[in-house]
């Protein structure tokens, strides 16, 4: 059969539409920007890096985004974002700062202000209305300081409060983690004491070694003990959590393989659930919980490994969420050391992995918690990634998630 040349045309123009759609259709859809922080640049002596990726809407993949920027500081150990996703945190352990970056639309990191820490930047996290900052710092002196933000830029400490223990006031306390709640009514921070727990050295203390210290959030961000703070906390926590409602908080004991559960009540008060702790991995040292506070996920640095858990609603107590497999952990690659679930839809669980160099990234199944390894995981970084951070990208900042 013989074609005009009128008809070829038009067959060129078909192919060339059809295939047109079919790459269209094809396309990679970025739904989240993930940053990590990590703690080695490439020389000798180099700053931290915040590095940026793209996370596919279709399988949750990551690929390099905007170009690599300087941590501010040297040793970043923590980032956190405020709830409107327009401003992101990085405190810089070996540098004694919180750097302020500004996030655009499309993933650029800007930095904009930066303060100085009393001691050693720990841990970060922003309360919800996005009016302060809360930064760990220590030991020597271990403090909780309260920074007041205006549009994001962080202003004059409305706060600083020692962490020390009644009757052992002496003791060095090493924090370990911050939490805000949601209802912005209260802070949290996990701590140890190493005068008690104090592995390969000597001990001069014989107070329990793990502890919470809870705090209400008063006018001006003034902080007040809560009813019996500091809580026992087990040996040696490592992180914190609470959920969506702010009506339970967890927190991670590294020493005893186990996660603690707590009931917020009276707005910062903690009650232990009565059915804890709950088990853990080996060495677990970072947790999150899902957007719609149904499902927790727990790194395991030991073990490289992430454990899935399905939270009661109801109860706050967790159990095992197994995969395919059988099993409730996930393989990440070498020493997992933080994890995120993606704040868009709340499908794709990432771990930073400190020896690995790399994210490991899963898909969450949204009615069961279970975890199935992400496409081409894992994804490298730079050198030891200790940190991780995302925000949503166009439309998907102003979506809910909910139970």
């Amino acid at each position: 059969m013989k074609f005009n040349k009128l008809s070829q045309l038009f067959l060129v123009s078909i192919i060339g539409l059809s295939v047109a759609t079919l790459l269209t259709s094809c396309a990679i859809v970025t739904i989240d920007y993930v940053f990590v922080a990590n703690s080695a640049g490439s020389g000798t002596g180099s700053t931290g890096q915040i590095q940026t990726y793209d996370a596919d809407s279709e399988t949750g993949a990551l690929r390099q985004g905007q170009a690599n920027v300087a941590s501010g500081g040297n040793n970043p150990v923590a980032m956190a974002t405020t709830a409107n996703y327009a401003n992101l945190y990085v405190i810089n352990n070996a540098s004694n700062n919180v750097v302020h970056f500004a996030i655009s639309g499309n993933g650029v990191l800007t930095q904009k202000d930066v303060v100085t820490t009393s001691a050693s930047p720990v841990a970060v996290a922003v309360n919800p209305a996005g009016t302060y900052l809360y930064v760990a710092s220590g030991p020597n002196p271990s403090v909780l300081t309260v920074y007041s933000l205006s549009s994001g830029t962080i202003g004059a400490a409305a706060a600083t409060i020692p962490l020390t223990l009644p009757g052992y006031t002496s003791d060095t306390i090493v924090p370990s983690g911050v939490f805000a709640l949601a209802s912005n009514n209260a802070v949290y921070v996990s701590a140890y004491d190493q005068s008690a727990y104090n592995p390969g050295g000597t001990t001069t203390s014989t107070a329990n070694p793990g502890w919470v210290f809870g705090y209400t959030v008063g006018s001006g961000g003034t902080l007040t003990l809560s009813s019996g703070s500091p809580y026992k906390a087990g040996v040696k926590p490592s992180a914190l959590v609470a959920d969506p409602t702010s009506r339970f908080l967890y927190v991670t004991d590294f020493a005893s393989n186990e996660i603690i559960g707590y009931t917020i009540q009276g707005g910062s008060d903690l009650i232990f659930l009565i059915n804890g702790p709950f088990k853990t991995g080996n060495e677990p040292n970072a947790v999150t919980i899902d957007p719609r506070g149904r499902y927790m996920y727990i790194t395991n640095g030991l073990d490289s490994s992430v454990s899935a858990y399905t939270i009661d609603l109801t109860t706050g107590t967790p159990s095992a969420s197994v995969n395919t497999t059988g099993s409730q952990t996930n393989a990440t690659d070498t020493t997992p050391v933080s994890v995120i679930v993606d704040p868009s839809i709340g499908t794709f669980v990432y771990t930073a992995n400190e020896v690995g160099n790399s994210i490991s990234g899963f898909t969450l199944n949204p009615n069961t918690g279970a975890l199935q390894p992400s496409q081409s995981t894992p994804y490298p970084t730079g050198n030891k990634p200790v940190a991780l951070a995302a925000v949503p990208h166009g439309n998907h900042s102003i979506q809910e998630t909910s139970p």
